[in-house]
């Protein structure tokens, strides 16, 4: 088991902090490359161990080489990865992941990003005739809970997927074949110009998003007839903020808000996974936030050892239509913790180093795959139904380990879908399955609807010739009083101008 690879980063100071004099109180004091010591708020020291730590000295392909590199290239191997950078607002986490900018021609200051670029086409240039590749880049923000796709702005809430064979994917998100660096900077170039940014008092282009960069891998080995697919997956987070620096209102508040909602979501994930108690499962909150669910993948950890020491029981059975069972390692992760050596933050990045420290006890536990092989025509050996393969794995378990650790066992491979009747219907057929009946039901209802909106219109009509007859009856006594009341009038003036005629003769 492998823990996330965690690297520290101190940015230089910035010209105000040279100002208000922070140069003469820095709170860090390099011990190695892999250890310092930090001061705090009360001049206490403590001692950090990372991975690697980047002083300010530190170039850009420093952090490259060691952090990014060995997972581009897993990638490649269709094992799939994700490259995350933490820290508060203006720690320097745009800079190591895009640079100055995406499109910055100096070598030197080039981000993770555009190395990662090249690295991938560099590592994929086929040797061999027989090897087809392709690249596809997809670009979102989580932008206020809402996920966004930075190369179509009309898709403004894509909603996420999880499927049992490609995990978290984000149905309908735009997906663009690249072709070459050039072509990729260029897609990205523009997603960027899309992203949420705004202006605070700690920096002029603050990031008010998470932005999630994806790159799949496909390859296709012609001679062989297989393919094999993998993810790389970058992660820019916006920076946690304190309102009293930067000074955030209106909308930047409500939007500070929601970025460090995230992000709490994200340290109570780390809480779950590194403090939960040994050999039990416990409620991981991936779906508290777009942010946690989106890497869930990443971040995800079976607590057990004991899942290494049942690969070769399970691969003795005999399996239903010729399945193997492989080892293969979940995302590999590594975390980025950007940090200002500022005295003035010493609390923002005391908070990032701790929440650094805590990922690093995340393990990485192998995964079983199951991979279907072609029947040989010639082979007349029956197959045991699912039922009976999962019994007699469950079986093989019960004599080697005690029951809690079987039943255990058993709940992750029924969650993971390792033990599922493989004589049923395949995932993506179910799916469309359920699509075709929730449509069916859906016109059903829309038939119905208008059916109803037929006759509530027929009885309107009935309804509205009633109230017209009646308006017209109305009219009519109306008229008829008019009428008798005129003729009284009439006659009354009639009788008294004849009563005056005579009394005048």
């Amino acid at each position: 088991m492998s823990s996330i690879t965690v690297c520290a980063r101190f940015r230089p100071l910035t010209s105000k902090e040279k100002l208000n004099g922070d140069a003469d109180s820095v709170c860090i004091r390099c011990i190695d490359s892999e250890t310092f010591v930090f001061k705090d708020d009360k001049d206490e020291e403590l001692t950090f161990s990372f991975d690697r730590v980047f002083y300010e000295e530190s170039k850009q392909d420093d952090v490259y080489q060691f952090l990014a590199l060995p997972i581009v290239r897993d990638s490649v191997n269709a094992i799939n990865g994700t490259i995350i950078t933490y820290g508060q607002t203006g720690a320097g986490k745009t800079y190591s992941m895009e640079g100055p900018g995406i499109l910055e021609c100096d070598e030197q200051k080039k981000g993770l990003l555009p190395r990662v670029v090249k690295g991938l086409f560099d590592s994929l240039s086929p040797s061999d005739e027989e090897l087809t590749f392709s690249i596809k880049l997809s670009m979102v923000e989580i932008y206020m809970e809402k996920i966004r796709d930075l190369f179509d702005l009309s898709k403004d809430n894509i909603q996420i997927k999880e499927s049992k064979s490609r995990g978290i994917i984000l149905h309908g998100v735009t997906e663009i074949t690249v072709l070459d660096p050039a072509e990729a900077l260029q897609s990205l170039s523009r997603g960027i110009a899309n992203r949420a940014v705004g202006e605070t008092q700690m920096n002029l282009a603050s990031s008010r998003s998470h932005c999630v960069y994806i790159f799949t891998i496909q390859q296709e080995f012609l001679r062989e007839k297989r393919m094999r697919s993998g993810k790389l997956i970058l992660v820019d987070l916006a920076g946690s903020e304190k309102v009293e620096k930067t000074g955030a209102e209106g909308r930047v508040l409500e939007e500070a808000k929601t970025i460090n909602k995230s992000l709490s979501a994200l340290g109570n994930v780390i809480n779950s996974l590194t403090c939960g108690l040994q050999g039990k499962t416990s409620h991981i909150p991936y779906r508290d936030s777009k942010l946690t669910r989106m890497l869930q993948d990443a971040l995800v950890s079976f607590f057990i050892t004991i899942i290494c020491q049942i690969i070769p029981i399970i691969q003795q059975i005999s399996v239903p239509h010729k399945v193997f069972l492989t080892k293969g390692g979940t995302a590999r992760t590594a975390l980025l913790c950007c940090c200002s050596p500022s005295a003035s933050n010493v609390s923002e990045s005391l908070s990032t180093l701790r929440f650094g420290a805590r990922a690093k006890h995340i393990k990485s536990s192998p995964r079983v795959h199951c991979i279907e092989e072609k029947s040989n025509t010639g082979s007349t050996a029956s197959s045991p139904p699912g039922d009976e393969f999962s019994l007699r794995i469950m079986n093989e378990l019960g004599k080697r380990l005690n029951m809690e650790d079987v039943k255990l066992l058993e709940e992750l491979f029924i969650q993971e879908g390792i033990l599922y009747d493989l004589q049923s219907v395949e995932e993506d057929q179910e799916i469309e399955n359920l699509n075709f009946q929730t449509i069916s039901l859906l016109q059903e209802a829309l038939e119905k609807l208008t059916s109803a909106i037929d006759e509530l219109k027929r009885e309107n009509s009935i309804l509205k010739a009633k109230v017209d007859a009646s308006v017209e009856f109305s009219f009519c006594k109306e008229d008829k009083k008019r009428l008798i009341h005129n003729m009284i009038f009439g006659g009354v003036i009639f009788v008294s101008l004849w009563g005056l005629l005579v009394w005048v003769i």
